[in-house]
Order: C-alpha cells, then sequence, then structure tokens
C-alpha cells in the first residue's frame, strides 16, 4: 500500500513524501526508528487511469545531462557537509523531471530506512548503469562517497560528449542521403511519366537502362504513398536489425572494416575501456570486477569478448597487457605498452587515464573534419546516380533525334 506522509527528520527538514508500507503503523514504526516525527500519514489511493503516471511510465526517461547534473551538484553537496538525505531532498525540490523526482524520493526512502544510495540505484538498471552503481558502492566503502560521484559525473560526461560529436558529425551526410531518396522518389512520381510518354509517342527504342527507370517511375507515380510506406518499414527494419543482439556480431565487424569510421570505432572503444578501468580502479573496485563492468560500457561485440577473456587471464594470474598484447586488431599497441608501463610501475589507473585522454582528443579531431571527409564521398555517390538517370534519359533522346531525321 502507499502512504503519502508528512514528517520532521532527524536533522530537522519537514518532509512531504510517498512510501509503501503494509500498513499505516508499519510506516509509522519505521519512520521513528529512524528518528523522525510524525505529524501524519494518509493512505494514497493509485488511480489506474492516472494518464500523467501512465505516461510517465512507458514515455519518461531520465536524460545523460541530468544525471550528469546529478551527480555534479550530489557530490559539491556532500563536500560542503550536507547529510545524504538532505542533500537528495534539495536535488528533489531542483528538478523538473517528474520520472527523475520520483526515484529521487525513492533513493531518499531508501537511505531514511537505513539503505545505501548504491543499493538504490541499483534497482534502476535501465537508467544507472552498472559502472554508476559500483563505482558508487566503491565510494561508499571507501568513505569517499563525494569523491566517487564527482569521477562518475566526469567519465559519464566525457562519454557522453565523444558520443553526441560523432552523432552530430554524421547528421549531415545523413541528412543529404534521406534528402535525397525523398527527391528522388518524387522525381520518379512526377517528371519520369511525363518523359516517358513522350519516348512512347514518337516511338524511340529505349535501352534496359531507361526500361528500367520508367518501370520505377511507373511504380512511384502510381503509388506514391505505398512507396513512402515502404521506405518508412525498410528504416524501421534496419533499425530493429541493427539493435537486435543476433545482429550485434555482424553489424560490429562491418563498423570496424568499414573505411573512415573503422579506425575510430576501434579508437573509441579503446578510450572507453582505457577511461572506465582507470576510473574503477581509482575507485577501489578490484581489477576482475572492474573488468566485468567494463565489458558493459564497452558496446562493441568483439571488444566484450576480448575483456571476457581478459577476466579468464587475469584470474590465471596473467598481466592484463597480455590481453591487449594478443589483440593488436582491436586495441593499438600503444595501449599494451603503456598498460605494461603502469603494472611495473604500480601505477596502471594512471596510464589508463593517460590512453582514455589520449584517444579521446584523437576522436575530436577526427569528428571537427569528417563531415568534410565524408564530402567528397557523397558527391561521388550524388554524382553517379544523377550520371545514370541524366544518361539513361539523355540516350532515348538521340533515338528520337534520329528518327526526325
Amino acid at each position: 500500500m502507499l502512504f503519502s506522509y508528512k514528517a520532521k527528520t532527524k536533522d530537522g527538514i519537514i518532509v512531504k513524501e510517498v512510501m509503501e508500507s503494509p500498513d499505516r503503523f508499519s510506516l509509522v514504526r519505521e519512520l521513528k526508528s529512524h528518528g523522525c516525527i510524525v505529524f501524519s500519514v494518509r493512505e494514497k489511493k493509485e488511480n489506474p487511469l492516472d494518464i500523467d503516471k501512465l505516461f510517465q511510465r512507458f514515455f519518461g526517461k531520465v536524460k545523460t545531462q541530468e544525471q550528469i547534473t546529478f551527480t555534479k551538484n550530489l557530490s559539491g553537496m556532500l563536500r560542503a557537509g550536507l547529510s545524504l538525505s538532505r542533500a537528495i531532498s534539495v536535488l528533489q525540490k531542483q528538478t523538473k523531471n517528474k520520472k527523475f523526482y520520483n526515484i529521487l524520493v525513492f533513493l531518499n526512502n531508501e537511505i531514511n530506512a537505513g539503505g545505501t544510495l548504491s543499493s538504490g540505484l541499483a534497482k534502476f538498471p535501465n537508467i544507472f548503469s552498472k559502472l554508476f552503481v559500483s563505482m558508487t558502492r566503491a565510494g561508499e566503502e571507501s568513505g569517499n562517497l563525494a569523491g566517487a560521484l564527482s569521477e562518475v559525473g566526469a567519465n559519464i560526461e566525457k562519454s557522453h560528449s565523444l558520443t553526441k560529436k560523432i552523432r552530430g558529425a554524421l547528421i549531415y551526410p545523413g541528412v543529404i542521403l534521406s534528402a535525397m531518396i525523398v527527391i528522388g522518389m518524387l522525381m520518379f512520381a512526377f517528371v519520369v511519366p511525363t518523359l516517358a510518354k513522350t519516348f512512347k509517342d514518337v516511338g524511340a527504342e529505349l535501352p534496359a537502362s531507361t526500361q528500367f527507370i520508367i518501370f520505377l517511375g511507373d511504380f512511384f507515380s502510381h503509388y506514391l504513398i505505398l512507396s513512402f510506406v515502404i521506405l518508412a518499414a525498410l528504416v524501421m527494419g534496419g533499425i530493429y536489425l541493427f539493435r537486435a543482439s543476433f545482429m550485434a556480431k555482424y553489424l560490429d565487424f562491418v563498423i570496424i572494416k568499414f573505411p573512415l569510421i573503422g579506425n575510430m570505432a576501434k579508437q573509441l572503444n579503446t578510450a572507453r575501456t582505457a577511461r572506465s578501468l582507470s576510473s574503477l580502479l581509482i575507485s577501489g573496485v578490484p581489477i576482475v570486477r572492474a573488468i566485468e563492468i567494463t565489458e558493459d560500457v564497452v558496446q562493441n561485440f568483439y571488444y566484450k569478448r576480448i575483456l571476457e577473456e581478459a577476466k579468464v587471464t587475469i584470474e590465471k594470474g596473467s598481466p592484463l597487457s597480455d590481453i591487449f598484447k594478443s589483440n593488436p586488431n582491436f586495441y593499438p599497441i600503444m595501449m599494451a605498452e603503456m598498460v605494461q608501463v603502469g603494472e611495473e610501475t604500480g601505477k596502471l589507473s594512471d596510464m589508463l587515464l593517460q590512453i582514455a585522454l589520449f584517444y579521446e582528443e584523437e576522436i575530436e579531431n577526427k569528428t571537427k573534419n569528417l563531415s568534410t571527409i565524408i564530402e567528397p564521398f557523397l558527391m561521388v555517390i550524388i554524382g553517379i546516380v544523377v550520371g545514370f538517370f541524366a544518361v539513361s534519359m539523355i540516350t532515348p533522346l538521340y533515338s528520337v533525334m534520329n528518327n526526325i531525321n
């Protein structure tokens, strides 16, 4: 059962929150056991047709930027001397995201009930990653929760920034290709049928390429709406296949081997591996557990498999650098060499951080010029398509001229 209550915490803060409990008496006992003075408790009836609640359940989400702000602000307030419960209460008042507000209420209740922040975060795996939860738990165990949260925020922010820059660089070619497809379909639907009628009237001899274009023109002119439906279905199907787990192995292989973006994908996964391992080791997470968490951070199937092998290698007593040396097609030689130096000097986390910073900078430099690099390839593709169309439609014109002569 859900109850809304008003109480005064042992820190002197008046709270009005909602909490689940078997009955009101159990709730009052639990609140009093945590030093709270209870003013009122009312049963909260759940409305199955609550549109706002249904919307939050199915469409509400917590953006990455909100997580970054949460970690930074919470870390800052803890450093300033505020208790964890009070700091979260302050964040509750600041957030405008209802879903995140409910999560913060739950976290506060979890802490007031004697739980930990990490245990509360772990109950939202779709929002807070294993990396987030593990580093928070390590910070709690080491007594440096503020430092761990700050490190988590920096890690998420850097990863989010790199992803955002890569997506931004790919928007331009995506828009150009999309516009070219739509304009092409409209030309086939409205321009080609007119030319086809002219060729038919004069009895021009049509080559195979022209007949193919006229066939497409007839199809698009008669089934234009259906064509856009089919196009939308193909796009949705492509997105589904791209996200499907059974396709991950093949798509990730193509991405790594694809010109232009293949090397960038390797550097991105190398940077993610190094930064995640560095952050976890700095927070005090054991190396085997750190590798297991990093396995969830990297997105590529082959990098996940390499990290899975790394756990076995380390459990057998071999150094981490061995696994990177044995996979030079995925991790650059510098990664293995610097990890080895870090292991020999006892500064593995520092070396991993330097690797992450180096490759993150490399990716940033490449994304700045990615649109410029892709542009010539786009021009070649557009030139081939336009050239094929022009030649196919111009060739019959010579036949028409010969017939006239």
